[in-house]
């Protein structure tokens, strides 16, 4: 790899697919990084870059520039000059499947940005006007967290709106958020590191999975045991260790019909 300025990298779940942004373009590893090929975007300065879980669907968002997307783990990229009026867009993040995403602008300030349909057509919110510096997504995309100068804005449903959860004013500089978004960790610049901890509720699905079935639920950012029940009456712990699944980040545990009713739920510990 060349000795450059690195702006940003991003990583599928199991730390196979990367990506890495520098001054010199694109550089994409599909074996943990043992080796790189460069995909350069010409005349783009690219900022910040966001991943899925399984390392396809990629997301940059460029300095004077619109918004790049990638569809095949970053062979190939499409620009979409999304709000190209604003110069500097700063941060970008992505659900776990890559189908809902959302950018913020540094700069001057400006909105924050998302998108519905893998970075096709982008939208903007009533955010009040400020620097953005990062974002981070819950991996259903419902849940995202935008940190800048000078307050910390989280939204419950995928950035159609935005609350403020009145942190003090500081130049917020970094998140990341737990895969059901309800462990939240932002830095400050030249300052300390904030947790937030809210109480997770997974929603618990079910699908078949031929000749068998499939209960999944995101994974929780605190401990929960999947239990079974006859009757509704008493419940008993099921002792099948969940599967994690690195391409929606949801526990999965695959069961035999019985033949009989039976009811499903999840319990914290």
């Amino acid at each position: 790899m060349p000795r450059t300025v690195w702006t940003s990298i991003a990583s599928s779940a199991d730390g196979v697919k990367l990506a890495a942004l520098a001054a010199s373009g694109i550089y994409i590893s599909t074996n943990s990084g043992t080796s790189w090929t460069s995909n350069n975007v010409s005349g783009a300065t690219l900022n910040y870059v966001a991943s899925s879980a399984d390392g396809t669907k990629l997301v940059a968002v460029v300095n004077e520039g619109g918004i790049y997307t990638s569809a095949d783990a970053g062979t190939t990229w499409k620009s979409n000059n999304a709000a190209a009026q604003f110069p500097y867009w700063r941060c970008v993040a992505s659900s776990a499947d890559g189908s809902l995403m959302a950018a913020g602008i540094g700069g001057n300030g400006g909105p924050i940005y998302t998108s519905t349909n893998f970075g096709a057509a982008w939208t903007s919110n009533s955010l009040p006007r400020q620097v953005w510096a990062a974002l981070a997504s819950s991996a259903d995309g419902s849940r995202l967290i935008a940190a800048g100068y000078p307050a910390i804005y989280i939204s419950t449903n995928s950035g159609t709106t935005w609350v403020s959860n009145n942190t003090p004013r500081l130049s917020w500089r970094a998140v990341a958020s737990s895969a059901d978004g309800c462990a939240l960790v932002a830095g400050v610049y030249g300052g300390g590191i904030w947790i937030s901890q809210s109480t997770p509720t997974p929603q618990l699905n079910i699908a078949p999975a031929n000749p068998d079935f499939k209960l999944s639920w995101t994974v929780p950012s605190t401990n929960f045991v999947l239990q079974q029940s006859a009757y509704l009456i008493s419940w008993a712990d099921l002792t099948n260790p969940p599967a994690l699944n690195l391409t929606n980040l949801q526990d999965e545990v695959v069961l035999s019909p019985t033949n009989s009713s039976g009811f499903y739920r999840l319990k914290t510990p």
